[in-house]
């Protein structure tokens, strides 16, 4: 066991490695191709390559191919097996220092006590916006949504504010913002906070206070959608309608009954629902 365990550390030991499975935790339950690891993380492909392989080896991701992409998972057993071994033996169990995130509940959203519900993509211009957008409409005042970018646009997209203008929202108060706006003390403390584009869930964020719960809703941007001018507004469509379906999936969520696990499986399914109909 002790071999084991060195083996994981090991694997983990060097910034680099442990940068890769960084990434692969947070866009964790996904699994991500080779291709865009390396990409991401700036690595040259073998380089990507062999410490996929470490990793491999020491039991802390999964691999699995694809049509011709070899795609890499965060291996969530093999990494509570670690913490497993190596808080058991040395705090003999004690719920004070082995307690997990997976206990308890959620608060139930209501309008005396809304949950706060963080969107983020990269520029905050065409996805992450008009999710805070909907969520605030089909919430009820049971939520209330905002949005960032890691690397914020000038504003919003003109086709976003032409179309939800022409589903009836009011857009006066929607600009781009800066994700480190939502980490700073006087920030409000989020309840959940989903990234709604592949690049965005690849950088490192913020420690949000109060551990909010975080899923990954990824879907294309329509900004590179290309072709004439109507298809390209249908891009944009396509994207808002894909995320209305995930929100009205989420505030329709039986927060009464969910513990966290529970909770943290059902918005993690939401970000797989890829039907804009």
């Amino acid at each position: 066991m002790e071999i084991e365990i060195a083996d994981k550390l090991s694997a983990l030991a060097h910034p680099n490695r442990l940068a890769l499975f960084r990434l692969l935790m947070r866009r964790y339950p996904d699994a991500v191709p080779a291709g865009e690891i390396a990409a991401a993380l700036a690595f040259k492909a073998n380089t990507a390559s062999a410490y996929l392989s470490v990793l491999k080896q020491a039991g802390l991701i999964s691999q699995h191919r694809t049509g011709t992409s070899l795609m890499y998972t965060a291996d969530l057993p093999g990494l509570r097996g670690l913490f497993d071994d190596l808080l058991s033996g040395c705090c003999q169990n004690r719920p004070d220092i082995c307690a997990t995130a997976g206990t308890g509940a959620m608060p139930v959203p209501t309008a005396d006590r809304p949950l706060n519900v963080l969107f983020i993509c990269t520029g905050n211009s065409a996805r992450s916006l008009p999710a805070e957008a909907i969520l605030n409409r089909e919430g009820g005042g049971r939520f209330r949504a905002y949005s960032a970018g890691t690397s914020p646009s000038p504003g919003p997209r003109p086709e976003v504010t032409a179309l939800l203008q022409a589903k009836g929202y009011d857009t006066a108060s929607l600009r781009a913002k800066d994700l480190g706006a939502f980490s700073s003390p006087e920030a409000p403390q989020m309840d959940f906070v989903f990234t709604v584009c592949d690049h965005a869930a690849n950088e490192e964020c913020p420690a949000w206070p109060g551990q909010p719960m975080s899923a990954h809703w990824g879907l294309a941007d329509p900004v590179k959608a290309t072709g004439t001018d109507a298809e390209r507004r249908l891009a944009f469509q396509q994207a808002y309608g894909l995320l209305r379906n995930r929100i009205k999936a989420f505030v329709a969520l039986p927060f009464e009954t969910l513990d966290r696990m529970s909770l943290q499986h059902r918005v993690d399914d939401i970000g797989r629902v890829n039907s804009s109909d």
